[in-house]
């Protein structure tokens, strides 16, 4: 249950109307009127969770006033924006991005549809959109990249900003086989690949000491402000759920991993209360064969993964939505063209495994 006292300053029992302006972008796609209609919200807002204070001794220079002293910045912070339906309300929904991208994945789609962000909302589920620590709107820790311009760092140790290239993303995502061939059935709004391709982002986390542990806590501390979440995850931050179920198992009512990893799923793991949390793992089309960390190899990791909980007394479900007549699904499956007939599934799944 969302506790309002930790947002005295937010309005209660305002409705929104959702609208997107009625206009055709740059891409030449035109944006619809109203995205899904009026919502009426309880709640809304957005706050910060795990920042820490460190002292920089490079932290940039301003064209305008020059390189700034040495002093203190804020780093490891995570971005959290929450919005919470007015009225009856099922168990909240935490959800994380992947490589690449910010929480921007499950609000509106490249072609102005409706995103999983509102759409659970809708459904009566409190939900919570992140930015992974160092990356999007929770900024990252400039002074790796500084120390170097500013020749005061050893050579090499510059961290690499990465960001995918729409040759590498194309099947990696499974848009098609090879950039630009797409599948015959893909259900991806590629006429919106412009749009698509401008909210991706460097993973600038790599300047972060810890990496990706520096989310995994931040989603920890999030738990702990907010209460028992169901955590749904994608692709990279796959493991990282994975870590948060074992380090806070009773604040996770589920698992919903959205062809995220879980090749760091073991043995050991069925020793602990890890096993006490509900698990889905979904899949969409033409993965078998795939180029890329999102083919054959992570599926079936999957699927294993799912097979050793289950042998274990736990409760996982592992679901290729192609063998549930759902075809054409992209890794994107949260912006293909039916992102909410897929989130009826993955709801429905929620609510016959995760109580209030």
């Amino acid at each position: 249950m969302h506790r309002a006292r930790f947002f005295p300053l937010v309005i209660r029992r305002v409705i929104f109307c959702v609208m997107a302006a009625a206009s055709t972008l740059a891409t030449g796609v035109t944006m619809a009127a109203s995205i899904g209609g009026k919502l009426e919200l309880e709640d809304y807002g957005s706050f910060f969770v795990n920042g820490r204070s460190i002292q920089s001794n490079h932290p940039g220079a301003s064209l305008v006033t020059g390189p700034a002293g040495a002093g203190s910045i804020t780093v490891n912070q995570m971005y959290v924006q929450y919005r919470v339906p007015a009225g009856r309300k099922n168990v909240p929904v935490v959800m994380v991005h992947g490589s690449g991208h910010t929480g921007m994945t499950y609000e509106t789609t490249p072609d102005g549809r409706e995103g999983w962000a509102t759409y659970f909302l809708r459904k009566s589920f409190p939900v919570y959109v992140v930015d992974h620590a160092g990356r999007g709107r929770s900024g990252f820790n400039p002074t790796p990249v500084n120390a170097v311009g500013e020749k005061a760092a050893e050579p090499g140790t510059m961290p690499t900003l990465f960001l995918g290239t729409i040759e590498r993303s194309w099947p990696n995502f499974r848009f098609g086989p090879k950039y630009p061939e797409a599948f015959p059935n893909v259900q991806f709004p590629m006429e919106a690949m412009a749009q698509y391709l401008a909210q991706l982002v460097p993973n600038a986390e790599t300047t972060l000491e810890g990496g990706g542990k520096n989310t995994v806590d931040a989603l920890v501390k999030l738990l702990e402000k907010i209460g028992p979440a169901v955590v749904m995850v994608h692709s990279q931050s796959g493991v990282y759920g994975l870590d948060v179920v074992r380090q806070r198992p009773n604040l996770v009512k589920a698992l919903v991993s959205v062809e995220g990893g879980c090749e760091t799923v073991s043995a050991k793991d069925m020793a602990t209360p890890f096993v006490k949390v509900p698990m889905i793992s979904v899949w969409g089309d033409n993965s078998k064969g795939a180029w890329g960390v999102n083919g054959d190899k992570r599926r079936d990791g999957c699927q294993q993964a799912v097979n050793l909980i289950n042998k274990s007394g736990g409760k996982a479900t592992f679901m290729l939505l192609p063998e549930h007549g759902i075809a054409g699904n992209s890794h994107m499956m949260m912006m293909d063209k039916n992102n909410l007939q897929v989130a009826d599934i993955i709801q429905k799944w929620i609510l016959e495994n995760a109580s209030r």
